[in-house]
């Protein structure tokens, strides 16, 4: 018996979604303010080189 590896198909609303470069927003930093409605949240990309959003 053999298992095939079939690729999933991307959701419509995935492949049409805006997309961002994490170190441009941190203009080659390691962090980022992003604002939403009045609130303002921290894009941080840590050593290990993942993304965390704090408020």
């Amino acid at each position: 018996m053999s298992f095939h590896s079939v690729p999933r198909p991307q959701p419509a609303a995935t492949q049409n979604l805006p997309t961002y470069n994490a170190d441009i927003l941190t203009q080659d930093g390691d962090q980022a303010h992003i604002v939403l409605r009045d609130q303002v949240y921290t894009l941080r990309i840590t050593r290990a080189g993942k993304l965390i959003l704090t408020k």
